[in-house]
C-alpha cells in the first residue's frame, strides 16, 4: 500500500474525466435527480473558469428509461435494454444541456461502443473530436451507446468506459462518483467494522480481492469495476479518486486539495498511446500460449514474439487482429496485433522464423507479434 498522500491528486490535474453512476443520476432509480445534475454542472462550470478541461461520463439512460416505462427491474433481454436506453437518453441529455447552458457552457453528447475504440481509425477520430471540443470550451457528455451496442461490443459498465476515455484523451485524473464513500476493506453495508481505504496503488491485487463485484438493481457495475477502471486509467499515468457523489461540492473540494474518498495512484510509467489502445481492447479474437523462454523474452528482454516460442493457439483470429499472450499457467501477460491468422499460426508453432516459408509457402513477417505492436499487461 502506498504512503498516505497529504492532498488530493486532483488539485494539480488540468484535464479531468468525471464519471457519475446511475444510482446518483437517477436517485436510485426514482427518475432523474435534477438537483444533483444541477449541482455537478455548477461545480464543473467553476472548474472550467479555473482553466480545467472536463469530460463527463454519465450513466443513467437505461435507468431513466426504466422509470419512464414503469419498469422496476433492469431487464435482461438486449432489445429491452436498448429500448430503455433510447427512451431514457432523451431525458438525460435534455437535463444536462439545460444545466450547462445555465452557466454559459455548451454540452456535447457523445455515444460510444467498444467497436468505436477497437477500430484504430475510429479511435483516433474520437480522440480528435474530444480534444477539439475541449479546446472549444465545451463539456463532452459521454455514455455507452446502449441503443445499438451488442453483447460482444458493449463496455458493460461506465467505469470501464470512463477509464478508456481517460486514456483516449490522456487525462491527468479520473474521478468516479458513486453511492459509497470510497473503497472499504469489506462491504460497509454488511460489515460495521469495514474501514475506508484512503490510499492505494492502482493495480494492487489486494484491492481487487476486497472490492467484490456486487452492483445493484439499477447500476451495472460494482466497486470491483471501479478498482479495475483505476488500473486501466493508470496506463496513461492518470490517478483515480473514488468518492461519494452526494458529498457537498465534492469536485470543488477535491480540486482545492481536500482528501475525500479513496485515491488510487498510477505509480507506473505511462504506456505509449498506441499501446494504450491495444491494452484497452475488451474483446480479443483469440490467444496464443507461450513457453517459459518466450515469456522471458517478452517480459524481461523486451523482444518480439516469435513462432518458435508459441506452444498453443486458440480462437479464430485473422492477420492484424488483437490476441492475448498467455503463459503456460493461463495468465495473460501481453496482447498485440498478430501477423498470421489462427490457421497459419497453428502451422508454424515451435517453428524458427527461418523455416516459416517452408511451412506456409510464403513469409509475411519473421515475428508472430512485433514488439511495436505488443503491450505488456
Amino acid at each position: 500500500m502506498t504512503a498516505r498522500i497529504r492532498e488530493s491528486v486532483i488539485r494539480k490535474a488540468r484535464r479531468l474525466v468525471v464519471k457519475v453512476g446511475s444510482g446518483l443520476v437517477t436517485n436510485a432509480g426514482l427518475g432523474l435527480d435534477h438537483g444533483a445534475l444541477t449541482g455537478w454542472a455548477e461545480q464543473i462550470a467553476r472548474l472550467r473558469k479555473e482553466g480545467r478541461q472536463i469530460v463527463l461520463v454519465s450513466s443513467g439512460a437505461i435507468a431513466e428509461g426504466m422509470q419512464r416505462l414503469g419498469w422496476t427491474r433492469r431487464p435482461h433481454a438486449l432489445h429491452e435494454l436498448q429500448a430503455a436506453a433510447a427512451v431514457g437518453q432523451m431525458g438525460l441529455v435534455q437535463v444536462y444541456e439545460s444545466c450547462f447552458r445555465g452557466h454559459g457552457l455548451l454540452a456535447a453528447q457523445i455515444l460510444l461502443t467498444h467497436e468505436d475504440l477497437a477500430d484504430r481509425k475510429r479511435y483516433l477520430n474520437a480522440r480528435s473530436t474530444l480534444r477539439t471540443l475541449l479546446d472549444l470550451g465545451a463539456i463532452p457528455v459521454i455514455n455507452e451507446n446502449d441503443t445499438v451496442a451488442m453483447d460482444e461490443i458493449r463496455f458493460g459498465d461506465n467505469d470501464t468506459l470512463a477509464a478508456m476515455v481517460t486514456n483516449l484523451i490522456e487525462a491527468d485524473a479520473l474521478v468516479i462518483l458513486t453511492d459509497q464513500r470510497g473503497l472499504y476493506s469489506a462491504d460497509p453495508r454488511k460489515d460495521p467494522q469495514a474501514r475506508l481505504i484512503t490510499d492505494g496503488d492502482a493495480g494492487d491485487p489486494y484491492l481487487e480481492s476486497i472490492a467484490g463485484s456486487t452492483g445493484s438493481a439499477i447500476a451495472r457495475g460494482g466497486m470491483l469495476t471501479k478498482v479495475l477502471a483505476a488500473k486501466r486509467a493508470a496506463r496513461s499515468g492518470a490517478d483515480t479518486v473514488i468518492a461519494w457523489g452526494r458529498e457537498p461540492e465534492v469536485l470543488l473540494r477535491l480540486a482545492a486539495g481536500e482528501r475525500i474518498g479513496t485515491q488510487l495512484l498510477a505509480g507506473q510509467a505511462t504506456v505509449a498511446a498506441r499501446k494504450q489502445w491495444l491494452a484497452d481492447h475488451l474483446q480479443v479474437r483469440g490467444s496464443v500460449t507461450l513457453d517459459a523462454g518466450a515469456v522471458k523474452a517478452l517480459l524481461v528482454d523486451g523482444k518480439s514474439l516469435l513462432p518458435v516460442g508459441v506452444c498453443g493457439v486458440e480462437g479464430g483470429f485473422e492477420r492484424g487482429e488483437v490476441v492475448s499472450c498467455l503463459d503456460e499457467a493461463g495468465r495473460e501477460i501481453a496482447r498485440g496485433l498478430v501477423n498470421y491468422s489462427h490457421a497459419e499460426t497453428g502451422r508454424i508453432l515451435r517453428t524458427p522464423s527461418s523455416q516459416i516459408e517452408s511451412k506456409l509457402g510464403y513469409v509475411d513477417e519473421p515475428e508472430l507479434i512485433h514488439r511495436d505492436n505488443l503491450v505488456l499487461l
